[in-house]
C-alpha cells in the first residue's frame, strides 16, 4: 500500500494546487496486454481495471516547481477503469528530488521514487536522456527534434489521473500547454528491473514540447468502499 511512512521528513512541504513550468518529452505506446499486465510494475488495483489503448511514457525536465527544479521519468501503462470510468494511472514514476517524492504521493498520490538524471544536448535538435541508480544508468534515450512547431494543450483532451493511496482513491485532472515539435526516438536502453523495457517496441508517436506550463490542482479524495 502506497504512502510515506518509510520516507524521510521533507524539508520542504507543498500542499497542492502546484504551477510548474518546464520542458518535456513525451512517448506514445500500443503495448499488448500480456507485456502490460506482467512487465509493467501494475499495483494490483490497476491489473484489475486495466482497459487498454495507448500507453505512454513521459521525460520532464522541470524547470520552476513549488519544490525547485527536478527532473521525472513516468510511465502511465494506459487506461483503466476506476470510480466508473475511464482514467489513466501511473505505475511507474521516478524524480530526482526528494521533496517531490513525498509532496507527489501526499497531494496526488503518485508513487513517486528517487533516481538521478543526465540530460545533455547532443546538437540543437538531438537529446540524451538518462536515468541512473547508484551512478549506474536504468534507463537512456536519444531524441531528435523535428523543425515544426504547434501549440499544445489538454484543454481539448482533458487528462484524468487516479491513484490508490492508503484507504482511499485520489483524482488528479491537471491541465498543460506549450509548443510541440513532432520526434523521432533513434536509441533506448531500458533495464527491465526497474522500469519497463518498452525499448523492443516501436513507438505510436513522439512529441518534444518546449517552454509548457503545468498545473497539478488540488486533487479529490474518496474513501475506498468495501
Amino acid at each position: 500500500m502506497l504512502s510515506t511512512e518509510h520516507l524521510p521528513t521533507p524539508s520542504l512541504i507543498a500542499p497542492a494546487p502546484w504551477s510548474l513550468t518546464g520542458n518535456g518529452y513525451i512517448f506514445l505506446y500500443r503495448l499488448p496486454e500480456k507485456f502490460v499486465r506482467e512487465k509493467c510494475f501494475l499495483f494490483d488495483y490497476q491489473r484489475d481495471n486495466y482497459k487498454g489503448l495507448l500507453a505512454s511514457m513521459m521525460l520532464v525536465d522541470y524547470h520552476t516547481t513549488p519544490v525547485g527544479p527536478y527532473r521525472e521519468l513516468r510511465f502511465i501503462p494506459g487506461v483503466f477503469e476506476l470510480l466508473e470510468k475511464n482514467t489513466f494511472s501511473i505505475s511507474k514514476i521516478y524524480v530526482s528530488d526528494a521533496n517531490s517524492v513525498w509532496n507527489g504521493i501526499e497531494n496526488w498520490g503518485i508513487p513517486k521514487e528517487l533516481c538521478d538524471f543526465d540530460f545533455q544536448a547532443l546538437d540543437e535538435r538531438t537529446d540524451k536522456l538518462v536515468a541512473k541508480q547508484g551512478n549506474i544508468p536504468f534507463f537512456e534515450a536519444t531524441i531528435r527534434r523535428g523543425n515544426f512547431s504547434f501549440p499544445l494543450t489538454t484543454a481539448f483532451l482533458p487528462l484524468r489521473i487516479t491513484q490508490q493511496l492508503r484507504d482511499e482513491w485520489v483524482v488528479t485532472q491537471p491541465s498543460a500547454k506549450g509548443k510541440a515539435y513532432f520526434g523521432k526516438l533513434t536509441d533506448i536502453n531500458v533495464n527491465a528491473a526497474l522500469f519497463p523495457d518498452i525499448a523492443p517496441f516501436k513507438p505510436w508517436g513522439v512529441l518534444v514540447v518546449k517552454n509548457f506550463t503545468m498545473t497539478f490542482p488540488v486533487a479529490n479524495f474518496r474513501k475506498i468502499e468495501p
